[in-house]
């Protein structure tokens, strides 16, 4: 599983992917530290913080960074057709999908977790309690959408572009509007985790979010699911 684990980190983390993550972060980042800075307050106001959060890191980074890596997880196996040798090992299945899973997370939550806790003391004037529910509302978003974008890359060849769509029309759009989506959005479970650790930093997200336990058995829900899904569709794939 370890060698497993390298392995894939390896292969996701290639120039392409990594310069992505590091220039939409660092865009996101610069953007915030020109807003601090023109800033005449210790705290910026409740818009910029709705736009900098729910607008840039969770409604577009977040996603976008994550799917383009999960939605590739097994790609190299299935685009060089490997896949069917490493299910020939006498392993289980899912000691192999716990690697790219893993993997993905390790990509990405690293560098979002710093973009998201940067922006955070930038325009929360250091407020570590902030902090603290921007990086484990990052990384439980990081992994639900691995799990979600690890099935669905190892199920259809059009995993990305489905992904974006079900990002900007379904969490972007459909859940702006219909307060039951939220409980079924892993943007609405990142907000409302983040608003339940810091209520007050994030005061601007209160009429929007659902319950604290309701998003925290959210994403254990849709990671449990869709890990298991991942390790059945492997199970009954035709290998090539």
């Amino acid at each position: 599983m370890i060698g497993l684990l390298s392995f894939s980190i390896r292969q996701l983390a290639g120039k392409w992917r990594v310069a992505l993550i590091l220039l939409l972060t660092a865009l996101t980042v610069g953007l915030a530290v020109l807003v601090s800075v023109l800033s005449d307050q210790p705290r910026v106001n409740g818009g910029a913080i709705d736009v900098f959060f729910d607008g840039m890191i969770i409604g577009a980074v977040l996603p976008i960074v994550t799917i383009a890596l999960a939605t590739a997880a097994f790609g190299n196996e299935l685009e060089d057709r490997t896949l069917g040798y490493l299910v020939l090992k006498p392993v289980a299945r899912w000691l192999i999908v716990l690697p790219k899973l893993l993997a993905s997370v390790a990509v990405a939550a690293p560098l979002l977790i710093v973009a998201g806790v940067a922006i955070s003391l930038l325009l929360l004037d250091g407020d570590v309690r902030a902090s603290v529910a921007v990086a484990v509302a990052v990384f439980a978003g990081v992994v639900t959408y691995a799990s979600i974008f690890t099935w669905a890359g190892l199920t259809t060849k059009s995993a990305l572009p489905i992904a974006l769509i079900y990002v900007f029309a379904w969490e972007g759009l459909i859940s702006t509007f219909l307060e039951g989506v939220r409980y079924l959005s892993v943007r609405g479970y990142v907000l409302a985790i983040m608003h339940g650790i810091d209520s007050e930093s994030f005061v601007e997200f209160e009429e929007r979010v659902i319950e604290l336990p309701a998003a925290v058995g959210g994403v254990a829900a849709a990671t449990v699911v869709f890990f298991w899904l991942t390790v059945r569709r492997l199970r009954r794939m035709d290998m090539p």
